[in-house]
């Protein structure tokens, strides 16, 4: 069984400027982050910052939103669903393997990404969420 782990929840600017005031005063990282109540890792997360920008860099914190959302180059959709097309009976895998084949074995797009391009654009069949069983059948039949 893992020890437990102290959760820390999200700091305010306070909090950083003290962890920060304290490091300096005492050298001590520990000690630092022991009396703020703050982990290492949060330290060692806002230190580049604090050095690039000095204490006005730890006013505000970066945006929680994802900064890279996952969508493929143009090129790259339009070349699954040109291959799709020529090709109907290949699933997603075979097309990101073939993509692979074309880029000298280096993945270009992930099967799960190929068939996110090929919902979007309807060739992806709505039934291929179904279990191998088919489709369920009535209690009372």
């Amino acid at each position: 069984m893992s020890p437990k782990r102290t959760y820390y929840g999200f700091t305010t600017p306070q909090q950083r400027k003290l962890l920060f005031e304290i490091w300096q005063t005492t050298g001590s990282i520990e000690e630092a982050c022991r009396q703020v109540r703050v982990s290492q890792r949060l330290f060692y997360y806002w230190k580049p910052r604090f050095e690039q920008h000095g204490f006005e860099g730890l006013e505000t914190f970066g945006s929680r939103v994802a900064h890279h959302l996952n969508y493929k180059d143009a090129a790259i959709s339009k070349r699954v669903i040109e291959m799709k097309r020529a090709n109907p009976d290949w699933g997603k895998a075979r097309i990101a393997q073939e993509m692979a084949k074309a880029n000298n074995w280096v993945a270009v797009v992930c099967p799960n990404t190929v068939r996110r391009i090929l919902e979007t654009a309807s060739l992806w069949p709505e039934d291929a969420g179904l279990k191998k069983n088919g489709p369920k059948r009535s209690q009372n039949g």
